[in-house]
């Protein structure tokens, strides 16, 4: 532009020759002439259209099946464009990437509509995370099946966590966030959530929150601000969003498969560390690593773990069980009728009496199943002895197997029940270690009648008298007793009198 500027000066200002413009600046005449009729700057104009790498042999037909076959799929099982072009690999593409990912824009673009504008965001190291869930289908155990996953992102550094859950549920949530700080090893400032009813109760027209008071004491805990995005606005937590359909890409299409959901668990931990390797997506040259390990300085130190759990009153029946979301778990049979406080966790189920935890079991999510904890119902058997045959709790009862040798010994003969209920209250006073070793030794001598076993019992129980040693020497008289038995007679006369 500034060539052509000075040429149309020289000869239309200063009147110089189309000659002597030419021999100045090495231009022909002809493009000189054309400067001087046309004062828009010079433009270069395709003749031809650019010479692209395209998909042959084929595979454009086979990659648009591909891409309907997703179309009716659900959205979160949708394969990535890299997912599509490793299938297409695996089929003998021998082709770059780029044409597939070329093609599959296209075609989302073909059936996308209008775009949305947004205001791209700035987070400061240690300022802000992200929470969001998603549904995901898995196979635990050889059974296809549902889970939520909580989604965690630090905004600055990019860094995820995932973590799966059988529903989303208060403890679930509690959980998650204790999850994802010990992963982080650090407390952000900020976290930002949609609005769940887990965390947000209420949300006013003038769009002030009120916050679940069990999430609001995990963020008191941790010294956190919660932030609620305004209702039906994904945009302002856009990067966890995108998380979902990122990871669903690389960790849940095809679906995993784990013996159960703790061996999921550690496997998308490991997976989050390893995709911290990717490069950061506005520094280039730094890995999410890299800059995970400068915000770790700008978090704030992790301190004691929450204790997340949701608590409720509950009534023990006399069947000695309480209710939780349609399973029934067993207590010591002593707190029948009584009302106790059971504390649900992610994982587990604590019932407490005051300050003392009188059980425990593994959660479940079964439904209308009871759980039963066979020493809880021991001290009933006092009364109850034939209910050993046929109780809910004793039936798969897995005692150690010198006990459970003991008991088919005593159930074959008449009164066995009454003899193996009155081992099993030795259990409660002596301990199931005691009681166990002393089973193990009466098999050991083929001694399994219950007096013996109680001996053996009393002997491993009983304090063990250490032998005093040969050289020790007993306290020596100093004045050597004599015999009088005048005093016999002194004290028969004494008696006398006082009759």
């Amino acid at each position: 532009m500034e060539s052509v500027s000075k040429i149309r000066l020289w000869v239309l200002v200063e009147g110089r020759s189309i000659r002597s413009v030419a021999r100045a600046t090495g231009l022909s005449r002809n493009t000189i002439k054309k400067y001087l009729k046309d004062e828009s700057p010079p433009s270069y104009q395709r003749r031809v259209p650019p010479v692209r790498h395209k998909l042959c042999n084929g595979f454009d037909l086979r990659l648009q099946d591909l891409f309907d076959q997703d179309q009716k799929r659900p959205r979160r099982e949708r394969r990535t464009a890299v997912r599509l072009y490793e299938q297409l690999v695996s089929e003998g593409y021998t082709g770059s990437y780029s044409p597939v990912q070329r093609f599959v824009r296209d075609l989302k673009r073909a059936g996308a509509g209008s775009g949305e504008a947004f205001i791209p965001l700035h987070f400061a190291a240690g300022d802000a995370l992200q929470f969001d869930w998603s549904e995901e289908r898995v196979v635990l155990g050889g059974v296809e099946q549902k889970v939520k996953v909580a989604h965690f992102r630090l905004c600055h550094s990019r860094k995820p966590f995932v973590a799966a859950y059988p529903g989303e549920s208060q403890e679930m949530v509690l959980d998650a966030f204790v999850r994802a700080l010990s992963f982080y090893s650090g407390v952000p400032r900020r976290v930002i959530i949609d609005n769940p009813k887990t965390m947000v109760t209420y949300v006013s027209r003038s769009k002030d929150r009120v916050f679940h008071p069990r999430f609001l004491a995990l963020m008191n805990h941790y010294v956190m601000e919660p932030v609620a995005c305004t209702p039906a606005s994904g945009w302002e937590k856009g990067q966890v969003e995108n998380q979902v359909q990122f990871l669903r890409g690389r960790l849940f299409v095809p679906m995993p498969a784990f013996d159960d959901l703790d061996a999921l668990n550690n496997w998308l931990r490991l997976r989050c560390e390893e995709l911290a390797n990717r490069l950061h997506p506005e520094q280039s040259d730094r890995t999410i690593a890299q800059l995970f390990e400068d915000e770790r300085a700008d978090l704030r130190p992790l301190g004691r773990a929450f204790d997340g759990y949701v608590e409720k009153t509950v009534r023990v029946r006399s069947t000695c069980l309480v209710q939780y979301a349609s399973n029934r778990y067993s207590v010591p049979s002593r707190f029948a009728g009584q009302h106790v406080s059971l504390r649900a966790y992610a994982g587990r189920i604590v019932l407490v009496s005051g300050q003392d935890v009188i059980a425990e079991h593994k959660r479940r999510f079964t439904r209308n199943v009871s759980y039963f904890e066979p020493w809880h119902y021991v001290p009933l058997l006092d009364r109850k002895p034939g209910a050993l045959r046929n109780g809910a709790p004793f039936v798969d009862w897995q005692l150690p197997d010198a006990m459970h040798r003991i008991r088919e010994h005593y159930m074959v003969g008449k009164g066995g029940d009454r003899e193996f209920v009155d081992l099993l209250l030795l259990a409660q006073d002596h301990g199931i270690e005691v009681v166990e070793t002393a089973c193990e030794l009466a098999v050991e001598q083929s001694t399994l009648r219950l007096p013996a076993i109680i001996n053996l019992i009393n002997q491993l129980v009983e304090p063990v008298i250490t032998p005093l040693s040969d050289a020790y020497t007993y306290p020596q008289l100093t004045l050597r007793p004599e015999a009088d038995c005048k005093r016999y007679e002194t004290l028969c006369a004494a008696g006398a009198v006082a009759a």
